[in-house]
């Protein structure tokens, strides 16, 4: 039986819903990036203070000391939280890696909706639990929890193809790209000012973690309230609030255009280097110029101000293919010039670059995953596809920066642009466009 077309008024009410609850949600998860270095510092010290030889934490630093100690070049111990920020990041990056796949399959079986809801009852533990961290092993628990089961994100870009047909796609994705950019520019900002306001001694970060807990629970509120079930298969008698076309039948069989292992490794390999070079980021600004934590906030809020624009006004319009190709080649153009760097000027061009790269890759990614999906399998396959890009992530970060300070940053960037070079060879060689959508841009 073939699925009622979703009308006009519907889709723009649920397109509302996806977007808000996003950025909400978006908005929680950054407020904790600024304040790793100073959290983790914080359980350190404490640590230290309690004589605490044997703990969890302990073990971890000794453990990343031993790895610091294996570079060619010293290391600042003013690394050491770093390099456990960027540890946990990638432990919650594997966790999502592992998560994605089984949220995905259950959205499909159960209904988006019913898979957000629980999603959204893991992320409450977690916060709650980071609210009541008054040591590190606490904390650790709170990101295994949110790594677990946080499915917002592959969640909504489900819902998004659900209710998008195939010439809406590319605009709908990037709608979705959009809340990244915009909750990856104001979120750190806001959470570092409510750091600042200590409400709890024992856990000095509270009032943050107070703050990004209500609004995941304004968020789960809203979802419960306002988002129905987006499952094309739940659309067989919906009610028409508004002009809807006649439904067709029978329904034709789902049509491939591109490969999704090639799809998936795509995204695995881009992620990997770009995320690489990401977390090598602090390191190389302090390096060069000597960048405090505000400075190369005020750059990564940049990045993210231009990329919501970007994403707002191009990349919606860009046909996907198109959209992953022009970002690929400014993350090729990014990568040699940080490589090479000597001027502020050339960092903040790099920037721009970067940018333009976010604005467009992953997003034009998970619009051509979408359209090889079918209905009955989408948030599966699409939770596949996030789950490689996690992968690619938890090794990213570990590997870069293995390289940066054992072969120095002109090396480390170096073959990160050739490894984006293997990255366009797909991309140019390997990737269609669907032939359901007209090529724009």
């Amino acid at each position: 039986m073939a699925t009622q077309p979703i009308s006009p008024a519907r889709r723009k009410r649920i397109l509302r819903v996806i977007f808000i609850s996003l950025l909400l949600d978006l908005i929680s998860f950054t407020f904790i990036l600024p304040l790793f270095p100073r959290l983790l510092e914080f359980y350190r010290d404490l640590e230290t203070t309690q004589g605490s030889s044997n703990s969890i934490l302990s073990r971890i630093l000794l453990a990343l000391n031993a790895y610091k100690q294996s570079f060619s070049r010293p290391i600042s111990d003013r690394y050491d939280v770093v390099l456990l920020g960027g540890a946990l990041g990638s432990l919650f990056s594997a966790l999502q890696a592992i998560a994605s796949p089984f949220i995905g399959s259950l959205s499909d079986k159960y209904g988006r909706r019913t898979a957000l809801l629980w999603s959204m009852t893991g992320n409450i533990a977690s916060v709650a639990l980071w609210v009541a961290a008054t040591d590190f092993r606490t904390f650790l628990a709170s990101r295994v929890v949110g790594g677990l089961s946080e499915g917002n994100v592959q969640l909504a870009t489900a819902m998004a193809a659900d209710i998008s047909d195939e010439k809406q796609r590319a605009s709908t994705m990037a709608l979705v790209g959009s809340c990244f950019s915009i909750a990856f520019t104001f979120g750190p900002a806001l959470g570092a000012a409510l750091a600042n306001v200590e409400t709890v001694v024992a856990n000095p970060f509270a009032t943050a973690a107070g703050f990004s807990l209500f609004l995941i629970v304004v968020e789960t509120i809203y979802l419960y309230m306002y988002l129905p079930e987006t499952l094309p298969s739940s659309r067989t008698a919906e009610p028409t609030d508004g002009p809807i076309a006649k439904p067709e039948a029978p329904p034709k069989p789902h049509q491939r255009t591109n490969s999704y292992l090639i799809l998936n490794f795509t995204h695995f390999i881009f992620i990997l280097f770009f995320s690489g070079m990401e977390f090598s980021f602090p390191f190389m600004t302090y390096d060069l110029f000597a960048y405090t934590s505000s400075q190369s906030g005020r750059l990564l809020g940049f990045i993210g101000l231009l990329a919501s624009i970007l994403q707002g006004g191009v990349t919606r319009r860009m046909h996907p293919l198109r959209s992953i190709q022009v970002g690929v080649i400014s993350c090729i153009a990014s990568f040699f010039l940080l490589g090479r760097l000597t001027t502020e000027a050339g960092l903040w061009t790099a920037a721009a670059l970067l940018a333009v790269t976010t604005s467009t890759v992953v997003t034009g990614l998970n619009t051509l995953s979408s359209f090889e999906a079918a209905e009955s399998e989408r948030g599966g396959k699409m939770g596949n596809h996030r789950s490689w890009g996690q992968f690619g992530r938890a090794l990213g970060p570990l590997l870069f920066c293995t390289l940066y300070w054992w072969a120095g940053r002109d090396v480390a960037y170096a073959v990160g642009g050739a490894g984006m070079l293997g990255v366009c060879a797909l991309v140019f060689g390997g990737l269609k466009a669907p032939s359901g959508i007209s090529n724009r841009g």
